[in-house]
């Protein structure tokens, strides 16, 4: 072999090796990672739906199921995930008020889980005895919101009937005697035998097989406040893969999957 071809395909493989380096590097930029915090459901089956769609745009996206409301929530807050699909904006509010340091930044409104109060005792509200036990969410968000679709329906009254941060102190008027026992989210549906009338998140309900549009004595309208957010942190918000996954998630495709596959116990926000 000449010292002049030796040269030559030096220089060929140098240049060959850079390439592969070069587009190796490239196709690992082209991937990004996102780990969402969600609930079990609907959240991660919806993220799960949206998935395929997402790798094709490079974004890996990696769901984190919880089944409590708090380490969604301090898990996005402390970098650990880079962001959670689960919680509502009075949810985000009072968070905010009890972790100084909070990073989480709400992206995108995606559905609406119309709140819903249960009983396996009674088939109306008229029917419900004085002294009823009414089991609400210990949380101050979604107690508040119980205190509201309560009031909504007659059951007692409020100071101020549109503060989403009412609490028992500011019922001015309990006609049926109501006794309430406020209790983590989750346990609700357990306790639904043990109570004469339990308020329930979407969500809990659904995972417990109940109908929030059929199986509920009163539900809330799609007028709520309570829409459920993708939330990231303060620092990645505007990356390309949050970009790319809150149009995913308001996209028509979403939409549809929502609609078809909850049948009005999950209402599309957007």
């Amino acid at each position: 072999m000449s010292l002049s071809f030796k040269r030559k395909f030096s220089l060929l493989l140098a240049t060959s090796l850079a390439s592969i380096a070069l587009f190796g590097t490239t196709a690992a930029q082209a991937v990004e990672t996102l780990t969402i915090a969600a609930s079990p459901v609907p959240h991660a089956e919806i993220l799960e739906f949206i998935k395929p769609q997402l790798a094709k745009q490079g974004v890996d996206l990696k769901i984190k199921v919880f089944t409590d409301y708090i380490q969604p929530a301090v898990q996005v807050n402390e970098k650990h995930l880079d962001g959670n699909f689960f919680l509502h904006q009075p949810y985000l509010n009072e968070f905010k008020k009890s972790h100084k340091n909070d990073l989480e930044v709400p992206i995108a409104k995606v559905h609406v889980e119309p709140f819903a109060a249960y009983s396996r005792k009674y088939k109306k509200v008229a029917d419900l005895p004085d002294g009823a036990t009414v089991a609400i969410p210990n949380d101050p968000s979604n107690s508040g919101r119980a205190l509201l679709l309560l009031s909504r329906q007659g059951l007692l009254k409020l100071k101020d009937p549109t503060n989403i941060s009412a609490t028992k102190k500011d019922i001015i008027e309990n006609p049926k005697n109501l006794k309430f026992r406020e209790l983590e989210a989750a346990t609700l549906p357990r306790v639904l035998d043990q109570v004469d009338l339990a308020l329930i998140n979407t969500n809990y309900a659904i995972e417990a097989k109940l109908n929030p549009v059929k199986d509920s004595l009163f539900i809330e309208d799609a007028n709520s406040p309570y829409a459920n957010l993708l939330v990231a942190r303060d620092d990645n918000k505007n990356s390309d893969a949050f970009k790319k996954l809150a149009v995913a998630l308001n996209s028509p495709e979403v939409k549809k999957f929502i609609e078809d596959k909850y049948k009005g116990a999950v209402v599309p926000a957007f």
